[in-house]
C-alpha cells in the first residue's frame, strides 16, 4: 500500500484526477462532473478492448459491481475506466459493456494515469481511500476479485490479510461439512445425479482430487487412482474416499469426467470448487489433497504417492510411505540382481517398476520386477522362485 502525502494529493479524488488532466467523466447519458464521484469508494479500472485478460476479468468485476451496488448503500461503490485503447472507436465499443463511469478517452491522460498509479500491466483494478488526510493507494486488486470475488471489498491490505488468514485455516482441514460443502448444500453427486450426504464420509481419509477432462495428464492419473480406489474399497480397509473438484471447462466437461469416475464430487455449479482451488494453492492439475479421518491434511502431494506406491500407501500418510520404502527396500536386498530363465533367452536383471503384466503368468504386478534389458520380457519375482 502506497501514502501519497496530502501536500501532493487533494482528500478529494476527482480533484487529484483533475491534476491528471482530466476535466469530466462520461456516463453513458453523457459529461458528469468530476465532483459527482466525492464521498465514493473508488477503483481505477485500466482496461483495453484489444486486451483478452481484461474482457475475461470484466465478466467477474460486472457480477461484483453489480453485486455491492445492490447491498451497500446506493452507489457507495464506483469504478472510473481508464482506456489503454489505440483509438476512441474501441475505448466506445469496450466502454458499452460497462455500468460505470470512464475517463474520457485521451491516450496523454492515460498514460499519465498509469504511471501516476505505477499500472505495470492490464487489466489493472486500483482502489482509493483515504487514510487520516493522505490517500491510500492499495494494491492492485485484480487478483483479489478473481480469488474471493465479492468478498474481497473494499479491496485493502486489512482485508486481504483477513482473506488469507481464513484460507490459510480452512487449509489445515478440519470438520469436512465445513470444507467442502455449504450452508445450501450438505451433500456430494454421483455419476447417476445421486446424492450422498458428506456426514457420510466423516472418518474415513479423503482424497480430493482436482482435475479436468481437457488435461491428458489427469485422465492418465484417473485410471491410475481408479485402480487404487477400488483395490480399497474391495479390501477390509474400505476408509477412503475420493472427492473430484473439477477444473473442466464447462458443465459437459465436467460430466464427461464424471462418467470415467466411481466416485463422488462437487457440483460443478458450486463456487465452492474455485475457494477450494485458492485455498489448497492448486497450481496444477492432477493434484490429490489427502485429508486424515479427523479432517485435517495429511498430504497435498496424494499424486505421487498414489503413482508410486499404490494401495499399499494407505492411509498416505508419511511414515506409512517410509514403512512401504523400507519394506521394498528389504524385498529387493533379498533377491538376485539377475537370473537366467529358460522361459527367456536373455538374462534378466532386477528392476523396478510403477506397474507390468508378468509375461510368464499375465497377472499385473507392482514394484520389484525381473527384466530383459534387450526386449520387453517381465517376470514376477514370485514367478521366478517357482523354478
Amino acid at each position: 500500500m502506497q501514502l501519497i502525502e496530502q501536500k501532493q494529493w487533494s482528500p478529494h479524488v476527482w480533484t487529484s484526477l483533475e491534476s491528471a488532466g482530466v476535466e469530466y467523466l462520461l456516463s453513458h447519458d453523457g459529461k458528469v462532473s468530476l465532483s459527482c464521484i466525492e464521498h465514493k469508494y473508488i477503483c481505477l479500472f485500466f482496461s483495453a478492448k484489444w486486451c483478452r485478460p481484461c474482457n475475461s476479468f470484466m465478466t467477474k468485476l460486472l457480477n461484483l459491481y453489480k453485486t455491492l451496488n445492490s447491498t451497500l448503500p446506493v452507489s457507495n461503490l464506483e469504478i472510473l475506466f481508464v482506456s489503454l485503447d489505440h483509438d476512441e472507436s474501441s475505448f466506445l465499443d469496450h466502454f458499452k459493456n460497462m455500468p460505470w463511469l470512464a475517463v474520457p478517452f485521451d491516450q496523454k491522460i492515460s498514460q499519465k494515469l498509469r504511471v501516476m498509479f505505477h499500472v505495470e500491466r492490464i487489466p489493472s483494478l486500483i482502489p482509493l481511500v483515504s487514510v487520516d488526510g493522505k490517500f491510500s493507494v492499495e494494491e492492485d486488486a485484480v487478483r483479489l476479485v478473481e480469488y474471493y470475488g465479492v468478498d474481497a471489498f473494499p479491496f485493502d491490505a486489512r482485508r486481504r490479510k483477513e482473506l488469507e488468514a481464513i484460507d490459510e485455516a480452512r487449509s489445515q482441514g478440519g470438520r469436512l461439512e465445513e470444507l467442502i460443502g455449504s450452508k445450501d448444500r450438505n451433500f456430494l453427486v454421483c455419476k447417476d445425479d445421486s446424492k450422498i450426504s458428506i456426514s457420510k464420509l466423516v472418518g474415513k481419509i479423503i482424497g480430493l482430487y482436482f482435475g479436468a477432462h481437457w488435461c491428458p495428464p489427469s485422465r492418465a492419473f484417473t485410471e491410475i487412482l481408479i485402480k487404487t480406489y477400488n483395490e480399497l474399497q474391495n479390501s477390509e480397509v474400505g476408509r477412503f474416499e475420493v472427492v473430484f473438484i473439477s477444473m473442466d471447462r464447462d458443465e459437459n466437461e465436467f460430466m464427461e469426467s464424471q462418467k470415467l469416475m466411481p466416485w463422488l464430487a462437487i457440483p460443478y455449479n458450486d463456487k465452492i470448487r474455485h475457494d477450494l482451488s485458492r485455498i489448497f494453492d492448486v497450481k496444477w492439475i492432477p493434484t490429490l489433497v489427502i485429508l486424515g479421518a479427523d479432517g485435517n491434511v495429511i498430504s497435498r502431494d496424494g499424486r505421487v504417492m498414489i503413482t508410486r506406491y499404490g494401495p499399499v500407501a494407505f492411509p498416505f500418510t508419511e511414515k506409512r510411505v517410509k514403512e512401504v520404502e523400507g519394506m521394498l527396500e528389504e524385498e529387493g536386498a533379498r533377491l538376485p540382481r539377475e537370473i537366467s530363465d529358460p522361459r527367456h533367452e536373455h538374462v534378466l536383471k532386477l528392476d523396478m517398476a510403477r506397474n507390468y503384466v508378468c509375461d510368464v503368468c499375465q497377472h499385473g504386478g507392482r514394484f520389484w520386477v525381473f527384466s530383459c534389458r534387450q526386449c520387453d520380457f517381465d517376470l514376477h519375482p514370485c514367478c521366478a522362485e517357482k523354478l
